[in-house]
């Protein structure tokens, strides 16, 4: 990154990532950020301003990066792009949010908490096979039929499924048939699997990423990159797959070749690292 250029992080969040992007400028250039949740991407916005990055240098917008191209009328195009696919620290520990299963709290899971329908009520709708489906698709969940079938079961008999303790018990009762010493370490992988996989479905997650992807050459410069960071072996597919189909019809002058992981150290300095994998692209001249 260069002093001078404009660039774009697709997922504000805390704001980690842009603040070391502005660091970058130097003052000069134009950084946008986008975030769908209005109540954290205000906080952020203090957070930055207090550290010296105003309007001047920078520009955000609630809007779903979906809609980059929203963003690329006004900003024009871009030098530099990240999109980090992770939900933020912010969002995973607020236990209103519904984000994880180690806090009591509403079965929410929306990026955006003033649009669309909260986990609670797409579980009511969903049919067996259906969130079987969801639960094979967006998390590789070896369980997928045996959950689906008891989750279903629940609902249907009349018990609430309105918070994360009341899924999480299901899904601890689903499991009861293994006798594993690490019995609890599994229940809570599987746990962390399920609340991944309707996340994904609340905010149509797949379907947004593929809107992304395919947007991204339209609103970069030439020669301008872009690095996305996933967290599941489905998102990681979507952009390896456009980066290399873009690749090979030239949108693309070299995509990453092979993944990039975090690093030991990293993990250790944190632990919701582990799961990352980094793909970029740099759009041909």
């Amino acid at each position: 990154i260069q002093p001078g250029q404009t660039g774009l992080d697709a997922t504000l969040g805390y704001g980690g990532h842009t603040s070391h992007m502005l660091a970058c400028l130097k003052g000069e250039g134009h950084m946008y950020a986008l975030d769908v949740d209005t109540i954290e991407m205000e906080k952020t916005r203090k957070r930055l301003a207090d550290k010296g990055f105003g309007p001047d240098i920078l520009t955000i917008k609630h809007l779903n990066f979906a809609n980059i191209d929203q963003v690329a009328e006004e900003a024009g195009g871009f030098d530099f792009i990240l999109a980090d696919l992770g939900v933020s620290s912010m969002q995973i520990d607020n236990p209103e949010r519904g984000f994880s299963y180690k806090k009591e709290g509403p079965l929410d899971l929306r990026l955006n908490p003033k649009m669309g329908k909260p986990a609670s009520e797409i579980l009511k709708e969903l049919s067996k096979e259906e969130l079987e489906n969801i639960l094979e698709e967006n998390s590789d969940e070896p369980y997928a039929d045996i959950l689906a079938k008891n989750i279903y079961s629940f609902i249907r008999s009349g018990m609430e499924v309105e918070t994360t303790g009341q899924l999480y018990k299901i899904i601890d009762k689903t499991l009861n048939f293994i006798e594993d010493k690490n019995r609890k370490d599994l229940v809570n992988k599987t746990a962390a699997r399920v609340f991944q996989a309707l996340r994904i479905e609340v905010n149509q997650e797949f379907e947004v990423l593929h809107e992304f992807v395919e947007k991204l050459p339209k609103i970069l410069n030439p020669g301008g990159r872009v690095a996305i960071l996933t967290f599941h072996s489905g998102e990681d597919r979507i952009v390896k797959k456009a980066f290399k189909e873009m690749k090979n019809s030239g949108i693309y002058d070299d995509v990453c070749r092979n993944v990039i992981r975090p690093s030991k150290e990293e993990c250790h300095r944190n632990s919701r690292a582990k799961s990352t994998k980094m793909r970029w692209a740099i759009k041909a001249k």
